[in-house]
């Protein structure tokens, strides 16, 4: 009896020897290290959460996003009405006339934009930097071909020396100039007068006298503390904007593209325009009473971080299970070529210096560029497993290969985090080679004694 326990108990721990053992426990401790990496992502999640809270704190605080309206010619004109009213004891009728008064609205019949963005690196809270801007907008045109008579006025109940200019804006506290307009020479201060139009608020002269005007020229400059975005809307019969930023890497927003000719985009700068005539948007060039919202035909551009430090950090972590997979069968099978046993504890040492990359990373990714931190955690974590992997292994060759091993993958990954079109094919050209490099290697093992 004594004995076939011993044999059982000879068997179990033979079993535990043999590779396929290993292989399971080697399997089971990969998905357990799941838990931490999932712990790290999480932080990784918590610290951009914060950053885009600092973000908004400070775009609150300096200027939001910018869109910009205008100038539109506002005309009063008198409209008159008549009831008949019965007296109840004489049973006369009696006709009372009464009048009150609406707006016409009219757009430019040219509109020029021409704007300056000058990005701003002082402005910081605490860790974080976020994207803000100085905006100088120049606006020149014309307003002409005034046509009452489609909108149903007859000239004579226009209010002719009411005439006033509106410009609507969002970001009306950031606006950091005088505001003047000139029509035909004269100067006319811009003022709030309350209004709020959806995502606008309205600037108004004061009344001036449209009588025996046929063409009313204007042009007026705007300067802005804005953040994230600038965008317009082309009211113009025929509109043209061109944008001048210190910015790479842009993104054109709205619902009509930049003119291909003449965009271009460098390392420091890009410079965009766009022309929209009246039959490029579904919207009429003057209104009675009120104007529509018109925010969906906005355009322009918007100041981005194409991959900021956050996201690049995500997207490392996101290739943690192949990193720790990829290290821990480097391992396996230079125990199983070599025959030197590697216990469990030393593959766990193992995996949480890989999961310690990530900490690492995103750490120093705070106090520095994402590039810095990347190589300082990859080179910390492959020294430290250098160093531990001699004293396991007992040699220098088989160390120095998985030295060379993960400086590849790091560097693979690196590569793939940096690139955006071509991310997906130059991955799956790196598994293809890893697997046939884990074929290759593995091609003489004897599986079937294990």
């Amino acid at each position: 009896m004594e004995n076939q326990t011993e044999k059982e108990t000879f068997e179990r721990s033979t079993w535990f020897q043999t590779n396929t053992a290993k292989m399971m426990m080697v399997g089971i401790l990969t998905l357990v290290l799941l838990i931490p990496l999932t712990i790290v992502q999480d932080l990784i999640k918590e610290r951009s959460e914060r950053k885009n809270e600092a973000t908004i704190k400070v775009t609150n605080s300096w200027g939001d996003n910018i869109n910009l309206m205008g100038p539109i010619l506002k005309v009063p004109y008198k409209i008159y009405s008549q009831t008949e009213e019965i007296d109840e004891k004489t049973k006369e009728k009696t006709i009372k006339k009464y009048s009150y008064t609406q707006n016409a609205y009219f757009f430019p019949f040219e509109l020029n934009h021409t704007t300056k963005v000058d990005k701003v690196d002082k402005l910081k809270l605490g860790l974080y930097k976020p994207i803000v801007f100085k905006a100088n907008v120049g606006v020149n045109g014309n307003f002409k071909e005034l046509n009452f008579e489609k909108l149903g006025i007859k000239p004579e109940n226009v209010l002719w020396d009411k005439a006033t200019i509106q410009i609507r804006t969002s970001n009306l506290k950031s606006i950091k100039s005088d505001l003047f307009i000139k029509l035909n020479g004269d100067k006319y201060t811009l003022e709030t007068n309350g209004e709020s139009k959806g995502n606008f608020d309205v600037l108004e002269t004061k009344n001036f006298n449209l009588d025996s005007i046929t063409n009313l020229d204007f042009n007026f400059d705007i300067q802005y503390n804005g953040s994230n975005s600038i965008e317009f809307i082309p009211i113009g019969k025929t509109t043209k904007t061109s944008i001048d930023a210190n910015w790479n890497s842009p993104s054109f927003i709205g619902s009509y593209a930049p003119l291909d000719t003449t965009k271009n985009i460098t390392n420091k700068s890009f410079h965009a325009d766009w022309k929209l005539i009246h039959v490029n948007r579904p919207f009429a060039q003057q209104y009675s009473e009120k104007i529509p919202n018109l925010n969906e035909y906005s355009y322009g551009a918007k100041l981005i971080e194409t991959v900021d430090q956050y996201q690049q950090n995500e997207r490392a972590s996101k290739y943690g299970f192949l990193v720790i997979g990829l290290t821990f069968l480097i391992f396996f099978l230079i125990q199983t070529i070599s025959k030197i046993n590697i216990h469990i504890f030393q593959y766990t040492m193992i995996g949480l210096a890989l999961i310690m990359f990530y900490t690492l990373l995103i750490s120093i990714t705070e106090h520095s560029s994402f590039m810095i931190a990347y190589s300082i955690a990859a080179s910390s974590v492959i020294v430290m497993l250098l160093l531990y992997s001699i004293s396991v292994l007992k040699n220098k060759k088989f160390p120095l290969f998985i030295t060379a091993a993960l400086t590849l993958l790091y560097s693979f990954i690196y590569v793939i985090i940096q690139l955006e079109d071509y991310a997906l094919l130059v991955g799956s050209i790196g598994l293809f080679l890893i697997l046939a490099a884990v074929m290759y290697f593995s091609r003489k093992i004897d599986w079937s004694k294990n």
